[in-house]
């Protein structure tokens, strides 16, 4: 784990890349800050978490650190450990933590819970909608430290790594931590309702797209031809054909929309 600051003092902002070490694209925006040294006007702790797996370019080393929190110092596994580590690091600290997907191209964030900071925060990043997904938050980071989770774009993808520096910066001004002003946008939000598994086979198809509307009685993927069909309709989160070893993805209910100021004085003449 590396571990850099911006600015003096004891940071109450963290920024947080390489959780996964087949997702650099965080690891791209922090170097990149790390390089630039912009003055901020709050301190700010910047890491980069699970060096061994980006080094050898693999997920994790032993289980996936984002299911590995709290973790423990007698862990007998290296993220196990590591989870202990970065836990006491972030202490204190809103955290930023940067992803990529194989799923969507555009960037979404994800939440433990639709708190004030994340209403607050969230709709001032450039992403196209928030998740919350505290039904399913055992053993993410997020679980332990209050974090705003972003999904940067398509796994090892250029735009991945654009994007990471958009959204961190626009983050850290977010928080005051750089000078600046952000753009609030109309921001829908869903929370995820159901895992949704798939059989072992040799191919996999998804046939939707996520965050839109899958009707009930609608074909929505395949394991080797079988098709899976939606009992109840729903909206799809994190869907892809080979993204995650046993589940295409995760279903979803639409639950809100935060509207930014102006929106909603409109709405309210």
């Amino acid at each position: 784990m590396r571990v850099a600051q911006l600015g003096s003092g004891t940071p109450e902002i963290a920024v947080v890349a390489g959780v996964h070490g087949d997702e650099p694209c965080g690891v791209r925006a922090v170097e990149r800050l790390l390089d630039d040294r912009p003055t901020v006007e709050r301190p700010v702790k910047l890491i980069v978490a699970n060096e061994d797996a980006l080094e050898r370019q693999v997920r994790f080393i032993d289980e996936d650190l984002n299911r590995a929190f709290p973790g423990s110092p007698d862990a007998k596994t290296h993220e196990g450990s590591l989870a202990h580590e970065l836990v006491s690091e972030l202490e204190g600290c809103l955290t930023f933590s940067m992803h990529s997907t194989q799923s969507h191209a555009d960037p979404f964030a994800i939440v433990n819970g639709v708190s004030e900071t994340a209403t607050d925060v969230v709709p001032q990043l450039p992403v196209t909608a928030m998740v919350e997904t505290s039904n399913f938050a055992d053993g993410r980071l997020f679980s332990t430290i209050d974090t705003i989770e972003v999904e940067c774009g398509l796994q090892g993808s250029e735009t991945a790594a654009e994007n990471a520096d958009r959204l961190t910066r626009a983050f850290l001004t977010a928080v005051d931590a750089l000078p600046g002003d952000t753009v609030r946008r109309d921001l829908p939000v869903y929370r995820l309702t159901d895992v949704i598994r798939k059989d072992q086979a040799d191919t996999y198809e998804v046939f939707v797209e996520n965050f839109t509307a899958v009707e009930a009685g609608a074909s929505f993927a395949a394991a080797d031809g079988d098709e899976q069909v939606a009992d109840e309709s729903f909206y799809p989160v994190l869907m892809s054909p080979n993204g995650y070893r046993d589940v295409f993805g995760y279903a979803a209910e639409k639950v809100d929309v935060i509207e930014t100021t102006a929106s909603a004085d409109a709405t309210s003449d």
